[in-house]
C-alpha cells in the first residue's frame, strides 16, 4: 500500500514489530468492546483510566494509557507493553504520531473523493494496521526473567587457605 511505504520506519506496525517486540514484554488482553468507539483518557482519585465504551482500564501511569489508546483505537484483541516502564513514555509518543500521520496520508489519499470513499480507505488501512500486530503476536503472557544471580566469580580456594590456623 502507497501509506506504508511513505511512512517508511514510522509505520505503526513496523514499530510495533522491530521496535516493541525486541523489548522484554509482557501480554495485554483488552476487555472485549461491543462497538468501536473513542478512547478517552481519565483522571480520577483512583489514578488513569482508560474509558473504552463502557468499560474502563485502570492504568499505572499517564504514558500507559496513551500507549494502550492508541492500539484501541485500530482495534487490537492483544498487544505487548515493554515491561520497562521507562521505555513507554517515549514509545507512545511515536505510536501516537504514527497513528496521526497515517490518517493525514489516508486523508490526502482519498482526496476530493467522497466522504464515503475516504471512509472505507481509513477502515481498510485501519484493518491493516489491526492485522499486522495480531500476526505480530502480543508477546508473553508473562515477562523472561534470568536466574542467574552470580555477581562474580570467587577465586578457587587454595590448599594454604584451608588448613587450620596456629
Amino acid at each position: 500500500m502507497e501509506i506504508e511505504s511513505t511512512m517508511g520506519e514510522s509505520w505503526l506496525p513496523g514499530i510495533y514489530r522491530d521496535r516493541i517486540l525486541k523489548l522484554r514484554t509482557r501480554s495485554y488482553v483488552f476487555p472485549s468492546i461491543a462497538k468501536p468507539s473513542v478512547p478517552q483518557i481519565q483522571h480520577t482519585l483512583l489514578g488513569i483510566e482508560l474509558k473504552v465504551g463502557r468499560k474502563r482500564m485502570l492504568c499505572p501511569d499517564l504514558a500507559t494509557a496513551r500507549y494502550l489508546a492508541v492500539f484501541v483505537r485500530a482495534g487490537c484483541a492483544a498487544i505487548a507493553i515493554p515491561y520497562d516502564i521507562t521505555k513507554i513514555s517515549h514509545l507512545a509518543d511515536e505510536l501516537e504520531s504514527s497513528w496521526h500521520r497515517m490518517l493525514l496520508l489516508a486523508d490526502s489519499l482519498a482526496g476530493n473523493r467522497s466522504e464515503a470513499f475516504a471512509t472505507r480507505v481509513r477502515r481498510l488501512l485501519i484493518g491493516k494496521v489491526r492485522t499486522a500486530i495480531a500476526m505480530a503476536g502480543a508477546g508473553p503472557r508473562i515477562p523472561e526473567f534470568k536466574q542467574s544471580t552470580r555477581q562474580g566469580e570467587r577465586p578457587p580456594e587454595s590448599a594454604e587457605s584451608k588448613q587450620p590456623q596456629e
